[in-house]
């Protein structure tokens, strides 16, 4: 008797488990991903397919609902709105929140980024290498740099005194970039840059290729001058709130790090094919386009070292050191170097950057 009743115990407990085990996993998990791009921009289109991606490869465990256009956040209010759970991913970039990641912002700084591709790969290896504790409150799944911008003018840019008096839409370190080369930086809301500029409020915007479809800035905007020797980029982040990562049941939180992992090379070639589409645009529209000849970039490189020197400065009362911050520049420039040579191996066409990258001369 006492070992059927044992028994009896045992299967009850076996059940109970299983019955457990069962009810976990068909427990469903509903996550909300915000972007504050427009929902038919592509940048809002790939954080929506990551969720639809989940939900697929997660068997349906996973239910993502996306808000687009800043339905549920906006830029500014991005990391924060992850950070409490209103959001528990959302996808931003640095300079949304200035001063709130410092080390993270040096990738946006004019050291020569030539593609989006590359500014991807080098802005995740920056990651991986440094970790910055600014991101610690919440878990980063993917960080990158976009692509470089450029001069995107109504009137002709080939040399740097071209740029003098110049007024040109750029906030925060761009702004900067943009007064060490003798321009007049401004910091009007990109969606009102376009009348801006037709209304002559602005000269030009410093933007990537994409805005010339993405915002129609080839419509009002005649001239672009490609000045990736210098190029700078806007570091963009996907993250997700801690707990809610933390919640997720073992088994799915590695399909969360592999699928982190596959977007990032995603959005590496996502940001060079919205730039050819951007080129393609602007070609359609009949804008010119200028290139720096070697001699004429240095000058450009040259100009812009002491807006580098002054973030080294400006990090070092953040509690870091100033050898610090020229380590991690050295490592960023070194990265770009490698990742600009895999992409010349690698074939893979880009809107800016070297020659051996241009679609026309991958063509022959």
């Amino acid at each position: 008797m006492k070992r059927a009743g044992f028994l009896a115990v045992a299967a009850a407990g076996i059940c109970s488990t299983f019955l457990l085990s069962s009810a976990q996993a068909q427990q469903v998990i509903n996550l909300k991903i915000a972007n504050f791009f427009p929902p038919q921009a592509k940048q809002a289109k790939i954080t929506q397919e990551f969720g639809e991606e989940l939900k697929r490869r997660s068997g349906g465990r996973i239910k993502v609902q996306h808000y687009a256009g800043g339905s549920l956040l906006t830029g500014p209010n991005m990391f924060k709105g992850v950070e409490s759970g209103v959001a528990d991913i959302g996808y931003t970039h640095v300079y949304y929140t200035p001063g709130r990641m410092p080390v993270s912002e040096g990738i946006g700084l004019p050291i020569g980024i030539p593609t989006g591709w590359v500014g991807a790969h080098v802005g995740n290896d920056f990651y991986q290498r440094v970790k910055p504790k600014e991101f610690d409150s919440v878990r980063v799944l993917a960080l990158h740099g976009n692509t470089p911008n450029m001069v995107i003018s109504n009137r002709p840019v080939a040399k740097l005194e071209d740029m003098k008096g110049l007024t040109i839409r750029a906030p925060g370190l761009q702004g900067d970039i943009v007064k060490a080369l003798g321009a007049t930086p401004t910091p009007t809301p990109m969606i009102e840059v376009y009348d801006s500029i037709a209304k002559g409020v602005n000269e030009a915007v410093w933007a990537p290729y994409e805005t010339l479809k993405t915002f129609r800035f080839a419509e009002v905007a005649k001239n672009v001058t490609l000045v990736w020797q210098i190029g700078s980029a806007f570091p963009f982040y996907l993250a997700m709130n801690k707990r809610s990562y933390d919640s997720l049941p073992a088994d799915l939180k590695p399909l969360v790090d592999a699928m982190s992992g596959e977007y990032q090379e995603r959005f590496a070639l996502m940001w060079n094919e919205i730039d050819l589409e951007g080129r393609a645009f602007a070609i359609e529209k009949g804008v010119k386009f200028i290139d720096l000849p070697e001699a004429e970039a240095a000058r450009w490189q040259k100009a812009v070292d002491p807006v580098i020197d002054q973030w080294v400065k400006q990090i070092a009362t953040k509690g870091y050191t100033e050898a610090e911050a020229r380590g991690w520049i050295a490592f960023l420039r070194e990265r770009i170097k490698y990742w600009t040579a895999k992409q010349i191996e690698y074939r893979i066409p880009s809107a800016t950057g070297p020659a051996e990258v241009r679609p026309e001369a991958l063509a022959k």
